[in-house]
């Protein structure tokens, strides 16, 4: 097989490309910017495009297959003359879908947890000797890669509800047609691509038909919108989850499924709730309880996940994803429940479009209560990178509705703010799919813990 990537410097469309390459295929590719850790990864690889830019002379009647990235605009040169050749071109989830015809498939939907769902099933699987490829949207522990496409019999797939590529606006969870679904749950997001919730609810109704015959549903029946769902749509075979049996023993939480206890490295109801999906789906693969609890034991989570930046006898620092308000309100709740007489400080930022939509801060309301000191930070360089308008830091302040809320915009006072916090007895949470204009969180997190002695 020879294949071309157009756009091959994406964080998915790069993993693509060298888990071919690995598999023997002859790969080719081209992008008008290419960052790390593409840019590293692809060096090594020796996939690296020897010049920036696109270039139609690469196209040719030879190529097997062209993927199609989402950051190639509809007028690129090179799929133009890929066009004028009648070549096959995919969207990289409908390339997975290629490769993976003849293998069973499991995929990960919802508004939030997918990755870490994803990730938890991974881990098992890997824990237990079994053979399976997989796409996942962020970096794993013990994967080397956040794709991998061999030959193995079973595929685990992170599917989201964004647009697959210029020519195929579809959302990619769309493409996997899988034999396990599972849903964790439904909350309005990218109002850029469905500016109406009903328009993104009809997305997830589409995905349930798109099941494999004899295939099952596994959903989150503590979500009502998606329970609401369910009940309404004829599906053969579905199977709802809660939040298991457990209990938090000096900042430790232990669960208990079908009998067999296990002590966890992960927290949060959110996780849990996680955690009971994968069960789910892995019992689907001929999993054992017993088998599932002692891998989990293991697992500490995807990065950038509740990912603990620092520990000390009265101080934790933890990074995570969240930028959704259900993601946001989950883990601030995660946090606090873990750790009640802790104080929880709590950091959000704004980068995403539907975080930055003025209309949209509405959905923030009440996320941040369980916070004892909350402060949200957002940039007037990521409205001007995404060409919105801007916004006054009272709108931000009524749309989350928390008392004392701190509103910053600009990266010296997110500095300050963070520096004139009292941290003895507390953690630190902070939330973003951004990095706070650049913030070392690694430094930052060593200093409090050196001025607490900790």
């Amino acid at each position: 097989m020879t294949v071309h990537f157009i756009a091959i410097g994406g964080s998915v469309m790069h993993q693509l490309a060298i888990a071919l390459k690995k598999k023997g295929y002859k790969v080719t590719g081209s992008d008008d910017e290419i960052f790390e850790p593409a840019r590293g990864n692809l060096e090594q690889e020796g996939l690296l495009p020897a010049f920036i830019g696109w270039y139609p002379e690469k196209i040719n009647a030879g190529l097997d297959a062209v993927i199609l990235g989402m950051h190639a605009r509809g007028d690129n040169p090179e799929l133009l003359r890929a066009q004028e050749l009648n070549l096959k071109i995919y969207s990289f989830p409908a390339y997975i879908y290629e490769e993976s015809r003849q293998k069973t498939r499991v995929v990960v939907g919802g508004s939030h947890g997918k990755t870490t769902t994803t990730s938890m099933i991974m881990h098992v699987l890997q824990k237990l000797g079994k053979q399976f490829d997989y796409l996942v949207g962020a970096k794993v522990e013990g994967f080397s890669q956040s794709v991998n496409i061999t030959d193995a019999p079973l595929i685990v797939c992170e599917g989201d509800e964004y647009p697959a590529s210029t020519l195929e606006r579809r959302p990619k969870f769309h493409f996997f047609f899988p034999h396990v679904a599972i849903l964790t749950g439904i909350a309005w997001d990218h109002i850029n691509v469905f500016p109406t919730f009903e328009l993104y609810l009809a997305q997830f109704a589409t995905f349930i038909r798109k099941i494999e015959k004899g295939g099952i549903l596994i959903y989150n029946e503590t979500d009502p919108q998606l329970r609401e769902l369910v009940k309404e749509m004829d599906i053969a075979r579905s199977t709802g989850y809660g939040i298991p049996e457990h209990w938090v023993e000096e900042g430790t939480t232990w669960v208990r499924l079908e009998g067999v206890t296990g002590k966890l490295k992960i927290f949060g109801n959110h996780n849990l709730l996680n955690m009971h999906a994968a069960f789910l789906a892995c019992a689907e693969l001929g999993i054992a309880a017993a088998d599932f609890v002692k891998a989990m034991e293991s697992f500490k989570g995807a990065s950038k996940r509740l990912e603990l930046l620092a520990e000390g006898n009265t101080f934790r620092m933890y990074r995570d994803f969240a930028h959704a308000p259900s993601k946001v309100k989950a883990t601030i709740e995660a946090v606090k429940q873990q750790f009640p007489s802790r104080k929880l400080i709590a950091l959000i930022e704004l980068h995403t479009y539907s975080s930055l939509n003025a209309e949209f801060l509405e959905q923030y309301r009440g996320v941040a209560d369980a916070a004892d000191q909350a402060a949200v930070y957002y940039s007037d360089h990521a409205l001007a990178i995404k060409k919105m308008p801007p916004i006054a830091k009272e709108q931000v302040a009524h749309g989350f509705a928390k008392e004392g809320l701190k509103v910053i915009n600009n990266r010296q006072e997110l500095e300050e703010w963070l520096e004139q916090q009292d941290y003895s007895n507390s953690n630190l949470l902070l939330m973003s799919s951004g990095n706070f204009e650049g913030l070392d969180l690694t430094t930052f997190a060593g200093k409090i813990a050196s001025n607490l002695g900790d």
